[in-house]
């Protein structure tokens, strides 16, 4: 780990890495954060394969917690950590030299614990780096601000005001195979047709309509996709799919909650009422 002299004792950061079963990828992941970290925890949900080794002879702390969500097996982590500033990585991602450079130096001047800063990550898929990248806030203060308990998309909860863009990228090697691609799609699908349900929200056919179509002239065309040959064709698609399955799988739950009800009421259910079928 990093024992810079010249830092302030409050200016220490842990690292916090949850992961399962990707030993081969949290080695980069691990050795890109080495530099800044004073610290680095990893949370490992039950790996199978030598992921909490590799972790080990890196240097980290290695916690085992059976998986409870995204949102609790970070919290897990933050708590675990050593230091109050926390930065999270997963282990399919790379801090690069550029985005190094600048947390050094952030690191020298970690004052205001009000304070957070982002990290520009950009993906890859078939080979490709996507341009099209987003910031989402990766450092930051646990004494003020905790991750969001949500189902899927968890992060620290900070106001846009508080939030300061770091230079530099965090590469995100995010894809490992069209199969791999569909299985991580239904999981992340369900828990966003599950929070949209869990918050309330009705569902609108109009929603179903329009958003995978708009979806796909946003990446594609907005985001400049065509670029990017077959592979950006096929992200553009395969969000069509997404936003659809969010759709139509948040329209499942609201039919069963309400077969449920009318069930509990008494009622007795006609047949074809509450069926549906794809031709």
């Amino acid at each position: 780990m990093n024992h810079m002299s010249s830092v302030p004792a409050d200016n220490r950061i842990s690292v916090v890495i949850i992961a399962q079963d990707d030993g081969i990828r949290i080695t980069a992941a691990i050795k890109s954060c080495q530099p800044f970290a004073d610290d680095i925890v990893v949370i490992d949900g039950g790996s199978k394969d030598n992921t909490i080794q590799v972790a080990e002879s890196l240097g980290c702390r290695v916690f085992s917690n059976p998986w409870p969500g995204y949102a609790k097996q970070r919290m897990f982590g933050v708590d675990k950590a050593e230091f109050d500033w926390i930065f999270l990585i997963d282990t399919d991602e790379v801090v690069d030299a550029e985005l190094l450079g600048d947390l050094l130096k952030v690191k020298e001047t970690l004052h205001d614990p009000a304070k957070a800063y982002s990290v520009f990550r950009i993906g890859d898929f078939l080979g490709k780096w996507m341009n099209k990248g987003e910031y989402l806030v990766r450092l930051y203060n646990r004494r003020i601000y905790g991750i969001t308990n949500s189902l899927v998309h968890e992060m620290p909860d900070v106001a846009s005001s508080q939030i300061i863009n770091l230079e530099g990228v965090l590469w995100h090697y995010g894809f490992r195979s069209i199969s791999d691609h569909m299985t991580r799609f239904n999981k992340y699908t369900d828990l966003e047709a599950e929070t949209a349900f869990n918050k309330g929200r009705s569902f609108r056919i109009t929603r179903l309509l329009w958003r995978p179509p708009a979806r796909f002239v946003q990446k594609y065309f907005v985001q400049g996709l065509y670029r990017k040959g077959l592979a950006g064709f096929a992200v553009a698609v395969f969000w069509v799919m997404y936003e659809f399955l969010v759709c139509f799988k948040h329209y499942e739950l609201t039919k069963r909650r309400k077969k449920i009800e009318v069930v509990d009421g008494g009622q007795t259910e006609q047949k074809g009422e509450t069926s549906y079928v794809v031709q």
